[in-house]
Formats: C-alpha cells, sequence, structure tokens
C-alpha cells in the first residue's frame, strides 16, 4: 500500500470534471489546502478525451461482448446506446452502499453518521490501475450493463476508401477524441477565466475556420462578417443589405425596444419572419448565428444568442470560436494543473468509499478513502454521479445523444485540410432536435492526417442516440459499405467508423432535489448539451463562492518581478499586470499544417 495521505485538508474536491477542476484551482490559488481524488485512472470524467485505443478500452466497459466490431445487428436486439445516468453511472447491482463504515470510521467523540457514496471506476485498462484500485471489487460487470455503445468500423471497408481500420488503430495515438463536444466563445466566460488566471499559457488554441449551414439537401458556408457577406456567392445584394441591415440591429436591440416588444412572446423564428428576411437569410440567422431552436426559443433569447454570437466574431479569428489543440479534454486537466502549482494534492485511481457526517451538525466532517484511511475536510465539492441512489432517488435527468464519426474527407470540400467547421442541422422529422455538428481536421491534433474526426450532439427524444442521429448521418455521409466509387465521385464523405451512445445532463438540477445533502458539501454537474462552456463556469465560481466569500475567484498571479522576498518566506507585492487579451490566447494559426507528435 503507498504511503497514507495527510489526514487533514482545507477542501476535498472529488471528481475532475471541467466545474470540479476550476473550482480546485481556485481554492488551492486562493490558499486553501486542497486534495483533489479521481476514481478513474485519467483526468476530466465526462469532459475526458481519449486516444483511438484508450476510448475502444473505454467502450469495452461498458458493452455485453468484447468484440467490437460489427455488432450492430445484436447492439439494436438489445435496445441501447451507452449508459446515460448510467455513464459514470453504475447499474443498481454495483453499489457499495452496504459498506459498514463504522469499522472504517475513526474514533471521535462527535456522533457521526456515514453518506454513502458509491464509487464509480471508470478505468481505461483495468490491467493498469495502479496501487489505488481494486478493479476486481468495483469495476462494471459488462454482462449487467444493460446500455452499450454502437460502433462501425471498416474491418471490410473497400480499399479505394484509401483508409484502413489498421491504420487508425496503428495511429491511435494521433487521435484525441472527446466525450462531450464543445467549443469556446471567443468573449466567453471561460475564455476570459483562462486570460485572468493565466491558466491559457497550459494550452494552445486554434480558431474555427467556418460556420456552415445546412438547406435543402445542401451544406453552404454561412458568412458572418462584414466581408464574408458582401464576398458571398450564395446571396444577392438585395439579400447581403437584409442581412447586414438585421444584423447591425442585432448588436444594440436593447436600445430599440419597441422593434421587438410586441413579439417578447412570440419564437425567435416567428419574430424573424416580420423582418422582410428572406427564407435562405432566416435560416442562417436562427440555425447558424443565434443557432437556437425553431420552435421553443423566445424573440428575446434569440436576439441575445444573436448579439453573443456577433459580438465574439473579429477576436481572435473570423468566426466566434476557439477549439483546444488536443481537445476539450485539455482544459480541466490545465485547471488541475494549476492547482497543483499552488499546492493541491492529486491522487488518480483512488476511491472514496462513503463520506463521514456529524449528525448533530448535519454536516460532512471526513471521507473514508478505499484503504479505510478518514480524511478530514471543511469543505467538501463532489461531482453528482458520485452520490448514491438514494440521495439521487428524487432527480430528475434529462439526456444528451452523442456520435463521433471518422471521416474520410469534409463535409464542405475545400482545398485546404486546415478547416475547423461547425454546422447545425435542423430537426429532420417532427419532435426530433436539431443536431450539432462539429468537424475537426487532423490540424487540431485531433485525428490523424487524413481523416476528419466529426462529432454530432442533440437533446435525445429517442430510445437510442443512434435513433436521434442516424437520419442526418445518412445525409451527410456515405456509408462504408457503400464507398464503391472513386473518392471523386462520391458526392459525400466516406464514413469509417462511428459510435453513438447517450450522456447524461444533470445541468439546472437544484440542490433541494437531492435527499438529506450535509450543508457543506457542494455538487457539481457533468456537460451539459449546449454549445459553450459558460454554465460550468458560473457553477465553479457560485461553488466557491457559498463558502469563501470573501476571496477573489481565481485572481491573477504574481508578477516574478514584484515578488518581495523576506528571510524565507515570499509575498507577492503586486499582482501581475494586465497584458493585451490577445497576446495571451495562443491561436495557432490556420496558414501552415501543424506538425504531429
Amino acid at each position: 500500500m503507498a504511503d497514507k495521505l495527510p489526514s487533514e485538508f482545507d477542501v476535498i474536491v472529488i471528481g475532475t470534471g471541467l466545474p470540479e477542476s476550476i473550482t480546485a484551482a481556485a481554492c488551492s490559488r486562493s490558499g486553501q489546502n486542497v486534495l483533489h481524488l479521481d476514481s478513474r485512472s485519467y483526468y476530466g470524467g465526462n469532459w475526458a478525451s481519449f486516444s483511438f485505443s484508450g476510448l475502444l478500452s473505454w467502450i469495452k466497459e461498458y458493452q455485453e461482448e468484447n468484440d467490437h466490431v460489427e455488432e450492430i445487428g445484436a447492439v439494436q436486439k438489445n435496445p441501447a446506446s451507452l449508459i446515460s445516468a448510467d455513464l459514470n453511472h453504475p447499474p443498481d447491482s454495483v453499489d457499495t452502499a452496504s459498506s459498514d463504515t463504522s469499522k472504517l470510521s475513526e474514533p471521535s467523540s462527535e456522533p457521526e453518521t456515514a453518506l454513502v457514496v458509491p464509487d464509480v471506476d471508470m478505468t481505461l485498462e483495468k490491467e493498469n490501475c495502479g496501487s489505488y484500485t481494486d478493479c476486481s471489487q468495483l469495476a462494471l460487470e459488462p454482462e449487467k450493463v444493460e446500455n452499450v455503445p454502437i460502433t462501425e468500423d471498416v474491418v471490410d471497408a473497400p480499399k479505394k476508401s484509401g483508409i484502413t481500420y489498421s491504420q487508425i488503430v496503428k495511429e491511435g495515438r494521433r487521435f484525441n477524441i472527446d466525450l462531450t463536444s464543445k467549443l469556446l466563445y471567443s468573449r466567453g466566460l471561460l475564455i476570459d477565466l483562462l486570460i485572468k488566471s493565466n491558466v491559457s499559457r497550459y494550452a494552445e488554441f486554434k480558431n474555427v475556420t467556418r460556420i456552415l449551414g445546412y438547406q435543402e439537401g445542401s451544406v453552404l458556408q454561412v458568412p458572418c462578417s462584414r466581408a464574408d457577406v458582401f464576398n458571398s456567392k450564395k446571396l444577392t445584394m438585395v439579400e447581403k443589405r437584409m442581412l447586414m441591415k438585421f444584423l447591425t440591429f442585432c448588436l444594440d436591440y436593447e436600445q430599440h425596444p419597441n422593434e421587438y416588444k410586441a413579439y417578447e412572446e412570440s419564437t425567435f423564428s416567428e419574430y424573424l419572419k416580420t423582418q422582410k428576411l428572406t427564407p435562405i437569410l432566416r435560416h442562417f440567422v436562427l440555425h447558424s448565428i443565434a443557432m437556437t431552436s425553431e420552435t421553443s426559443t423566445s424573440t428575446l433569447d434569440g436576439l441575445r444568442e444573436t448579439k453573443n454570437f456577433l459580438q465574439c466574431l473579429g477576436r481572435y479569428g473570423n468566426t466566434p470560436f476557439l477549439f483546444p489543440l488536443y481537445g476539450q479534454g485539455e482544459i480541466p486537466q490545465c485547471f488541475c494543473r494549476m492547482c497543483a502549482v499552488f499546492g493541491g494534492t492529486y491522487c488518480l485511481n483512488h476511491a472514496v468509499q462513503c463520506l463521514v457526517v456529524d449528525k448533530e451538525s448535519g454536516k460532512c466532517k471526513a471521507i473514508i478513502d478505499h484503504f479505510g484511511q478518514r480524511i478530514n475536510a471543511k469543505y467538501f465539492i463532489v461531482e453528482d454521479s458520485y452520490l448514491s441512489e438514494k440521495t439521487c432517488s428524487n432527480v430528475t435527468y434529462r439526456q444528451i445523444s452523442r456520435g463521433v464519426l471518422i471521416t474520410d474527407r469534409s463535409i464542405l470540400k475545400t482545398d485546404s485540410d486546415q478547416h475547423i467547421s461547425v454546422l447545425t442541422v435542423p430537426p429532420v422529422e417532427p419532435g426530433s432536435a436539431a443536431v450539432r455538428v462539429i468537424e475537426l481536421s487532423s490540424s487540431t491534433m485531433t485525428c490523424m492526417k487524413g481523416t476528419y474526426l466529426i462529432h454530432l450532439t442533440c437533446t435525445s427524444s429517442k430510445n437510442t442516440a443512434r435513433e436521434d442521429l442516424e437520419l442526418v448521418v445518412q445525409k451527410l455521409f456515405t456509408p462504408y459499405a457503400e464507398i464503391e466509387l472513386e473518392k471523386e465521385e462520391l458526392e459525400k464523405p466516406g464514413l469509417l467508423w462511428a459510435l453513438y451512445f447517450n450522456m447524461r445532463d444533470s445541468s439546472g438540477i437544484n440542490r433541494d432535489s437531492y435527499n438529506d445533502l450535509p450543508s457543506n458539501i457542494y455538487i457539481c454537474s457533468g456537460p451539459d448539451y449546449v454549445l459553450g462552456n459558460e454554465y460550468a463556469v458560473k457553477q465553479a465560481k457560485t461553488v466557491f463562492q457559498n463558502f469563501l466569500p470573501n476571496e477573489e475567484f481565481c485572481p491573477p498571479p504574481p508578477n516574478p518581478e514584484d515578488i518581495v522576498f523576506d528571510g524565507d518566506s515570499m509575498q507577492p507585492d503586486v499582482l501581475a499586470p494586465k497584458l493585451d487579451t490577445t497576446e495571451e490566447i495562443k491561436v495557432q494559426k490556420n496558414t501552415e499544417e501543424h506538425a504531429q507528435e
């Protein structure tokens, strides 16, 4: 057994998702002694990124059969996509609620009880778990998992496709595949936080180069900036003037309430019809700029989202969005690094058996880890998937349907292989949801050269993720079984490999929904459906300010030149001066392919 951890901390954080990692960094930066634990063998939880082989190992944890190849027919008989509440949340048969905590707790004069936290081990490879986790007791049992991922691959794909499955496996380390698919708004809360805290120095970004639209069976590039609008060959001169006039209004719509006041109770789609915009312009604004629902988004929300899009243009490039090199999973790790720099203690593969609660005060006093060690703390931050079923019995979760595809070409052919594109496909049938498509080229360090990595996301409306997404996949891509022509003759990119799964969306759940939650335990949710990361940042800031209301949230680091040495102590005298924001985010230019490492 490894050396024991210290028995006293100020803050214990369980789970390494984005909101937990931001909160841990903020606490450590404010001088709190932080212990950050995760029962998994990797950082990020549902925000993680995997290599191709790592993803296959992750899939096997949730499949009934070890062989993932060509299991489409067999899988469909058991209606399933992957684990949603389920992803990071075990079936009823896996539960440590029966742990005898009276034998694990250290003697104490205070009356205490235990709030059980079932452990969930989502290790990549059970044989490499290390000394902390007993996988034989804690890993999910494949034959007991009802929801399994559905995969397609190119084992039998025609050689004319150019890319074989063995090539993908061989080059698997070139892939960094995100479990959650998001982008960073260039003037969003996460970018501001990365700059303010100087965590941006740990990461590098690329600008999203294209905003695409889907109309009448065709993928089109949507003009965003003034230059794009007037250079567009898809719009007439009259349409260009209409669009520029409307977008100019949206930038300061609050100053002209008479223009929209009569439509506040209407949907944004209905409001657009009153603005003398042509159908193609309404389509671009609704689906590609505001990126809102045709049936449920109000006029004010639509105007707000349009303004936010426009305000983010031009800060780092010609679109509002940035994408982190090597994937979204890099961002939680950046904040974990900041926490460690300021003294935070990290333990992966380290499970928690229960939380110890004082009966008199109702507050949590300590955790009991899987070694039986009691570790005391003042505050506890817990990712919600670690909570017991009893604690969450009154919680209702939404579902997110996800698809990950590997293709041989871009969905909109160009001469450049540098593009990062985002496309919203409107609902393809009544009752279904719009599907967000993010296409990543090899320049993002997320896939091998000659391929594209496609992420599809929508709110779940059917039984499985595949049912939610398959119609869109059929519209945009050619299945590998049909790739019989030369590449140049194919109208659509060839689909080489596909994975479908569901994720639980636990965002927006009121704290009061949890049963018997001690006042010093703060809950963080997993990823939500929306494109940006605003909710995660707001959540982390709220949690931090609940127990450290007088401390600044992730202040700038001290400038080394201004640190005053006094004997053996170091105290920052002046905080680092604020630099121009464009110098504080490293955005890789799109003019040359970044060398694969």
